[in-house]
Formats: structure tokens, sequence, C-alpha cells
């Protein structure tokens, strides 16, 4: 018997609002010294390593928002059947540099749900699309990431 019914399947194309933050030097300075970065530009805080973004727009919770896990639940797949999360792979396209005064709006986006068969039982993966734009609605960043539900 299937795990995912047409309910969960009706998320797909589904997509959290959008997030608007500016970037400011200090942002990336922060970013850049807790993920050891080294290069100059990065610690002056001219402009965001790569995956700046990953952390950027996260939400920051209340206390009541964790879970035991110390996590909070992600919107496009919270409820399924399956709980437990882990990352499958990331495919991320760079468009232009991050840097301080820019504003940018993050989109993210449920493009594809599949329930699987492995070796250990039964799987659900989920591709999540992260379109990061800039204040003219330029692309900055697009990820495509899976998510496997075990």
């Amino acid at each position: 018997m299937p795990l995912l019914n047409e309910s969960h399947l009706s998320r797909i194309g589904v997509s959290t609002p959008p997030v608007h933050e500016e970037v400011t030097r200090r942002e990336i300075r922060r970013y850049s010294v807790a993920t050891r970065q080294r290069l100059p530009k990065y610690l002056a805080g001219d402009e965001a390593p790569p995956l700046f973004f990953t952390r950027f727009f996260e939400h920051i919770p209340s206390l009541d928002d964790l879970q035991p896990n110390g996590q909070t639940a992600d919107p496009l797949t919270h409820g399924l059947p399956l709980k437990r999360q882990m990352a499958g792979g990331s495919e991320v396209a760079f468009h232009r540099p991050v840097r301080p005064g820019d504003v940018l709006t993050s989109v993210r986006t449920l493009t594809a749900m599949e329930e699987k068969q492995g070796r250990t039982g039964t799987f659900i993966l989920c591709t999540i699309e992260t379109r990061v734009t800039d204040a003219q609605q330029n692309p900055v960043v697009t990820e495509i990431h899976t998510r496997i539900l075990r």
C-alpha cells in the first residue's frame, strides 16, 4: 500500500511565501568567520561566500517552534508519512555574487515527490527548488535540493 496519497501529491508546486532580506557586510563577515573562509573579500564582507544563501534566509524560530531534534519543521515536507529527513544532494547555479546592500528574495517550491523502495524499506524523495533573486528580480542563485524521508 503506497504511503503517498493524493493529498500529499497535491502539494507538488506549493511554494513558501517570499522572504525578503537586505544583505549586510556584517552578515557576510559573520558567515565567513563561522564557515572558516580564508579569502579577504569574504572576511572583509565585500562579497558573500557561495553558500551564504543557505543560511541567510532561515527563519529565526522561537523555542516553542523547535522539534526534539533541535530543528524546525519544514512547511514543504511537514506532515508527510515519514519523518526522518536526510540531505540527498544539491545542484546549485550561481548567477552572480552576493554583495552588501543587495536586497534579495528567496522562494522555495516543492517540485517533485516520489515514493521508492530501497534495501531497508520504503522512502520518499522530495525535490525542493530555491530561487534567490535581486530587487530587479534577476536570478542570483538557483538550488535544486533533494531530501530523503525515511
